[in-house]
């Protein structure tokens, strides 16, 4: 079987590192088949947008596609590609695997190996705002002030939060079918729910709901800021994490601090008609063309991408071939290397690493 895939190698260092990953995914025997389009900012200079309509419809078609990083555009009325699609798809979950791998030196953390699964369409990333000292502000003030005792400073901005019943059920139903599939024991609801109690509330409302149909996964709840110092004192406690929107930003990045930073860190944007997988890492244009940065998170990107292809032994193959070389320390780039006197590789080179540790 060959799959056909899109494929946005992204701009920046996005084209060096989707190309090693390609390579290692041509080694893996799965076949693919790549509509490759250009987004970024070279997309704006070539179609005038960082976001070709044709890239959209491809994705749709295809179903699936592997995503490099992309810069985000200055002043084009873009806040970002990456929210974009997931807007125009209804990408909703945002998986972010963050595990331990032996060799790596950047964190003093061993056998992490945690699920982030964030919600990624509501609460305050919607975007629903009001300048201060704007008409709209003004009304909104109006309105709050008539209905609460405490009355809001007349001299703010503000920012509205939308947590849905929908929304809501969709994610952690995707937390749990996430955790049966891959037996997993326990889901933890995240919410700052003894304050926000109409929105967060609401959030553990329907988790609590959804978790009666899962009886072999233990369910529990936790306050966001319990979490955060947990995490950093005994990340072992948790296992499946399931937050809205802007928790699951904040908490996803401290996870992938715990297992040695953003280089190590996959992530995949999933809806119920596409998905699409990228590296949670930015797209750092000052190193671009220089063969430096590492290809890792890119590469277990593509490995989440092939576990969604139901091709595990595919997948588990190309994870062991990393982790191979991750603990070997010798094929690895700069930010890897266990001894800063020793010399480090580039981004081409880990790749061949990788795809000689797969055939050995």
């Amino acid at each position: 079987m060959t799959y056909r895939i899109t494929l946005l190698p992204g701009d920046g260092i996005g084209p060096e590192i989707t190309e090693a990953t390609l390579r290692v995914l041509d080694a893996t025997g799965v076949k693919f088949d790549w509509d490759v389009f250009t987004v970024g900012e070279a997309a704006i200079e070539k179609y005038g947008t960082p976001l070709p309509d044709d890239a959209i419809q491809s994705i749709r078609k295809n179903k699936v596609a592997l995503k490099g990083p992309v810069t985000t555009p200055i002043g084009t009325g873009f806040r970002s590609v990456n929210v974009a699609l997931r807007k125009k798809l209804d990408l909703y979950a945002c998986l972010r695997p963050c595990k331990s791998y032996p060799g790596v030196v950047t964190t003093p953390y061993r056998d992490v190996d945690i699920v982030v699964v964030r919600e990624n369409t509501e609460d305050l990333y919607i975007g629903i705002e009001f300048e201060k000292g704007t008409p709209e502000a003004a009304r909104l003030y109006d309105l709050i002030t008539q209905s609460f005792k405490d009355p809001l400073r007349s001299d703010a901005g503000y920012s509205i939060k939308t947590i849905s019943e929908s929304g809501s059920r969709r994610i952690v139903k995707y937390a749990f079918d996430y955790a049966r599939k891959y037996k997993r024991k326990k889901v933890s609801a995240v919410s700052k729910a003894n304050i926000m109690k109409f929105t967060d509330g609401l959030f553990l409302s329907v988790a609590r709901e959804v978790a009666k149909a899962y009886p072999e996964i233990e369910y529990e709840e936790v306050l966001v800021d319990a979490l955060c110092m947990r995490l950093v004192r005994s990340p072992k406690l948790y296992d499946v994490l399931v937050l809205p929107n802007l928790y699951g930003d904040i908490i996803s990045d401290l996870c992938a601090g715990l297992v040695g930073g953003l280089g190590l860190a996959p992530g995949a944007n999933i809806g119920d008609e596409a998905a699409l997988f990228e590296p949670t890492h930015g797209s750092a244009p000052k190193y671009t063309g220089m063969n430096k940065v590492s290809p890792m998170a890119q590469m277990l990107s593509a490995v989440l991408m092939l576990r969604y292809l139901n091709e595990e032994k595919a997948a588990d193959r190309m994870e062991h071939a990393i982790a191979s070389v991750i603990a070997e320390g010798k094929n690895v780039t700069y930010d890897l290397r266990r001894d800063r006197n020793e010399p480090s590789v580039g981004t081409s080179q880990v790749a061949d690493a990788v795809i000689k540790m797969m055939r050995s």
